[in-house]
């Protein structure tokens, strides 16, 4: 039996020890409703899993270059580097500051055959992450493949020498 000072004791070190994993998002979201992750969440309505699918597949045809990240991902953070080397245009969307990013992490999945993060897609196919990323980079297969994006993405400068740089609308 516990005394009545260590029956409280006992309460709080188990309501802290708990409390420590929502905080970090590592319990079920059912047992803790109402617990969100920190970050700057989008203001949009909650999309069902057919939504999910339906946005990613609207952001990357509308897109030449989509990276689905987290911003605390050092893989993300690589494939950006790659793409801001080369000066290339590219949309990001950080699935840890979208009110429904792991409903997205989830479609991206099914889509993709993979749940980590960077999902990379160029003109509307998925690369792979981080790593694939940068190998293409390094093979010299990655800006080919960002010049046959639809006609957004290939900008040359207006003396018709061609600035290295790459433009796409959104």
């Amino acid at each position: 039996m516990f005394h009545p000072g260590q029956q409280r004791d006992s309460f709080w070190a188990i309501f802290s020890f708990f409390s420590m994993f929502a905080r970090v998002g590592c319990l079920p979201r059912v047992a803790w409703t109402g617990c969100r992750r920190m970050g700057n969440f989008t203001s949009s309505p909650s999309l069902s899993s057919t939504s999910c699918s339906q946005y990613v597949q609207e952001m990357v045809s509308q897109n030449c270059v989509v990276i689905f990240s987290k911003t605390t991902c050092p893989y993300c953070k690589m494939a950006k580097n790659v793409f801001n080397e080369i000066g290339a245009t590219y949309k990001v969307i950080e699935l840890d500051e979208h009110n429904d990013g792991r409903r997205v992490q989830e479609a991206l999945a099914q889509m993709t055959g993979a749940r980590t993060v960077p999902r990379v897609f160029i003109n509307g196919n998925c690369i792979g992450g981080g790593s694939d990323t940068k190998q293409l980079h390094q093979q010299g297969k990655l800006r080919p493949l960002i010049e046959q994006c639809a006609p957004c993405c290939a900008a040359t400068s207006s003396d018709g020498s061609g600035s290295g740089q790459f433009e796409c609308a959104k």
